[in-house]
């Protein structure tokens, strides 16, 4: 049996504060694989489902965030649950928003919620840290993490965040957190497609552009040039040197005479 318990504070005044990343994830979690109705039972709210085959409680404590240990006590020696099997989704400063990471044990940097599961429970559980980022100054922290998450944020990372965490949350149950974080991140943050190869423009060969000059040789190869034999001319070049030749009075002479000897026939 595992627990998950994503850690907030109660009331509607908290629903959308960025300290409350974890209600939402465990509630996205509760509604995406159908486990029963929210229970007010152990100093919160808890409900049940199975995932992979195991059962699986999720917790949201209703202590306020710095006395979420309490909470998270009472459920772990009812259930007999081990530390190792706690699964804890809070947000986190150090991580830019939408970013993810996954660690069991260690220090409670600062978090309140941790603070007290680390003092009522032990430290070795695992930790879903759920970036919202840092404003910069550290006497801006308090008004961040309880101000609201704007409409562009709920609207595009926070909703594929939140989406891929419960899609992918059954890694978890299996000991798969390299892969439940590589995952997420390639849902919430996909790589861009590469731009396509450009062709490389055909080189120009020596002498320019050889479509018109391909029309002018055409017409200039029929033209007879400078040198050239009458015998060496096809039969339309001979016509036409012959009757530049001929006086015109003997125009139709002529033009019989050549055609004659084009097409090799005797007068």
């Amino acid at each position: 049996m595992f627990l998950v318990v994503g850690l907030g504070n109660p009331g509607s005044g908290y629903a959308a504060n960025r300290h409350n990343i974890g209600f939402m994830a465990a509630d996205e979690l509760v509604r995406r694989y159908s486990f029963g109705p929210w229970r007010k039972k152990f100093q919160g709210q808890i409900s049940e489902g199975e995932l992979n085959g195991q059962k699986v409680l999720v917790l949201k404590p209703e202590t306020f965030m710095n006395l979420s240990g309490q909470s998270v006590g009472e459920v772990l020696r009812f259930y007999k649950i081990p530390v190792e099997d706690v699964i804890v989704l809070h947000d986190e400063l150090d991580l830019p928003p939408g970013k993810l990471r996954v660690k069991r044990g260690g220090g409670h940097g600062g978090h309140n919620g941790l603070r007290s599961i680390d003092a009522h429970c032990g430290k070795e559980y695992r930790r879903v840290r759920l970036g919202i980022g840092h404003p910069g100054e550290k006497s801006r922290v308090h008004g961040h993490v309880l101000g609201d998450f704007s409409k562009a944020e709920q609207d595009g990372w926070l909703m594929a965040l939140l989406d891929a965490v419960a899609a992918e949350f059954g890694r978890l149950t299996k000991g798969d957190d390299g892969g439940f974080m590589s995952k997420v991140s390639a849902i919430v943050s996909p790589p861009k497609p590469k731009a396509p190869k450009k062709d490389k423009p055909a080189a120009d060969k020596p002498g320019g552009d050889k479509g018109d000059k391909g029309e002018k040789d055409k017409d200039a190869s029929t033209e007879p040039q400078a040198g050239d034999s009458i015998n060496d001319l096809s039969g339309a070049a001979k016509v036409r040197l012959e009757r530049a030749d001929t006086p015109v009075s003997n125009a139709a002479s002529a033009m019989a005479e050549a055609l004659a000897k084009a097409f090799g026939k005797k007068k």
